[in-house]
């Protein structure tokens, strides 16, 4: 089951919305075959897996163990059942990580499996698997995106100067990071203010990997068109006050001022299927989100090379628990999940 989930893990920001799955086939502690989800909308990792056999081992198939980060599906979507690809090689014993809480197999796929005389094992390592996907099962369970809150602060816990001038905080390998972290969620999400003042590309130039989608709050529409969000190069969002308008890779999403932003986001993001999001400032939309609870992890950097007398305040975090550290040469990143 390890080796499942270190298979599955090469499927990141390559599957979304479909969950990281890895699947290893073996016959008297050999393994025969093994897969991984590599695409949305290719095959699945138990068909990779059972694809992978050598010639040689086909026959060996009726008589070995598949292992499997997730329950294999029991729907016809982009790709046919698993569970029926299982039943159909005859394979006697499926071990599964843990349950799919999507409504379409939710305990489904191991009927089908249960049904057609196979033993099924469950749950194996069910926490790594279940953090495996926690975007997948957030979205599912939750109905909103997983959220992530990023931002990067001076030692004295400065986020950027007062006239918004640019501060270079992090270093050039944690800017990198930065980029790899951008790859693994379906959307990242800015401010005015972060908009209009660093004018920001956000994508992963630095790292290579899929974009994510833009989300940007301009709830009076005041930014110019010629900042680099709307330069047509990746699908982009804009939530504002004013209207509900759809061009070519731009959507202005209509959101009002009398309800909660935070709420009306996770809503909309919800609908237009949008598994997560990495929220990247400014301070103001960083700490809404942490005020109203509505996050599931904060990665905090903080560089050593640059001192700042005074300037705009980081997020607070005194409500979070810090779970992890990092250290990458002068820069040292904290990993903060929620209190409650």
């Amino acid at each position: 089951m390890h080796r499942c989930i270190a298979l599955a893990t090469l499927g990141a920001g390559h599957v979304a919305p479909n969950p990281m799955v890895g699947a290893v086939l073996v016959h008297e502690n050999r393994i025969i075959g093994e897969g991984y989800h590599r695409q949305y909308g290719q095959a699945h990792a138990e068909v990779n897996c059972i694809n992978a056999v050598a010639a040689a081992d086909k026959q060996l198939i009726p008589a070995s163990t598949m292992y499997v980060s997730l329950e294999p599906c029991a729907h016809f979507g982009k790709t046919p059942p698993c569970a029926d690809r299982i039943i159909a090689e005859k394979i006697p014993t499926v071990v599964i990580g843990c349950r799919d809480p999507f409504s379409e197999v939710n305990g489904k796929g191991i009927g089908k499996l249960l049904a057609a005389g196979i033993e099924v094992v469950y749950p194996v390592l069910e926490a790594a698997c279940l953090d495996l996907n926690k975007r997948f099962f957030t979205f599912h369970t939750q109905h909103r995106p997983y959220i992530i809150v990023k931002w990067a602060q001076t030692p004295n816990g400065i986020i950027g100067n007062n006239d918004h001038s640019r501060l270079l905080i992090s270093n050039a390998v944690t800017n990198r990071l930065v980029h790899k972290w951008r790859s693994e969620e379906a959307a990242i999400l800015v401010g005015t203010n972060t908009a209009l003042f660093d004018d920001p590309s956000l994508t992963t130039r630095l790292w290579k990997g899929n974009n994510p989608v833009r989300l940007l709050v301009d709830m009076d529409l005041r930014l110019p068109a010629s900042l680099r969000l709307f330069d047509g190069s990746v699908p982009t969002i804009v939530f504002n006050s004013l209207k509900q308008e759809e061009r070519p890779h731009l959507l202005y999403y209509q959101v009002t001022k009398d309800l909660s932003l935070v709420h009306q986001i996770c809503h909309a993001l919800y609908q237009l299927q949008i598994q997560s999001v990495l929220v990247e400032g400014g301070t103001q939309l960083l700490q809404s989100f942490i005020d109203e609870n509505r996050y599931d992890e904060a990665r905090v950097i903080t560089g050593t090379t640059i001192a700042a007398a005074g300037g705009i305040a980081a997020p607070v975090t005194s409500s979070m628990l810090l779970y992890d550290t990092l250290s990458l040469q002068s820069d040292s990143i904290r990993f903060y999940k929620p209190a409650l």
